[in-house]
């Protein structure tokens, strides 16, 4: 069983023939075209600068388009960046309390709510610890956990897991996959990193170099959990990898 919902004709987001341009500068994106399914995981691959960013903050609506609409659920997005950006003086607890106090939940049923999200991303006997006392790991943990505490049926990822090391980031990879079965969320994930992609996506879109195009879309099987050592990520891996030195040295000629 995925995270998917049941076939829906109305996407969760509806991106048509959107373009981004800042200022009088030259075309970051350019007609980009894609609907994402209620419950599906995509990840927008490709190289640095290719506007995969711009796009995740358009969908956000942290920006908006120059060109073209974006449709998505009424009741918003949540958003988790590369840095887990937690309240210093604040617990692991309090950091995702304040995401439920933002949210309207009753100050008597926060530290609930909240130990049970951060046992959601098995981090509950962390709670009352600092973000300086935390990993790197454990407090993307958090930031996915307050995260999840805003309970918007979207979650856009900006390369989360990019500062982690190889096993911190694979072990990641395993608790986000666990979270997405479990709570059916539509997921965003921004990477640059080809094995990520193969390894996490239900689909995989690649992005040309600027401007920032559809250039190549995979679809995955993801009736169960894949790792990222395994046979079919790597032989997906190459296939990607090929597609996206074609569109590198295509932009640089």
């Amino acid at each position: 069983m995925t995270g998917r919902t049941p076939a829906n004709p109305v996407p969760a987001i509806r991106i048509d023939h959107v373009g981004k341009r800042f200022g009088a500068g030259p075309l970051v994106l350019d007609d980009v075209n894609l609907e994402v399914e209620p419950g599906e995981f995509v990840c927008l691959l490709g190289a640095s600068g290719c506007g995969k960013s711009t796009l995740l903050n358009l969908i956000a609506g942290l920006d908006q388009p120059t060109s073209g609409r974006i449709e998505t659920p009424a009741e918003g997005s949540a958003v988790m960046f590369q840095e887990s950006a937690l309240m210093p003086w604040l617990t692991a607890s309090r950091n995702v309390e304040l995401a439920l106090r933002l949210r309207g939940v009753p100050r008597s049923e926060r530290r609930a709510q909240a130990l049970e999200l951060l046992d959601t991303v098995n981090l509950a006997d962390a709670a009352d610890k600092r973000p300086h006392e935390l990993s790197g790991g454990m407090r993307q943990r958090v930031a996915l956990a307050r995260a999840l505490a805003q309970d918007r049926p979207v979650l856009l990822m900006d390369e989360p897991f990019a500062a982690l090391d190889a096993i911190t980031r694979d072990l990641l990879h395993e608790e986000l996959e666990r979270v997405w079965r479990r709570t059916g969320r539509t997921i965003v994930f921004v990477t640059h990193n080809v094995r990520e992609a193969a390894r996490l996506g239900e689909r995989v879109v690649l992005l040309s170099s600027r401007p920032g195009r559809v250039a190549g879309e995979w679809r995955l099987d993801a009736s169960g959990p894949r790792r990222i050592e395994s046979p079919e990520v790597a032989a997906l891996s190459i296939e990607i990898t090929d597609q996206l030195r074609k569109e590198i040295r295509r932009n640089a000629a």
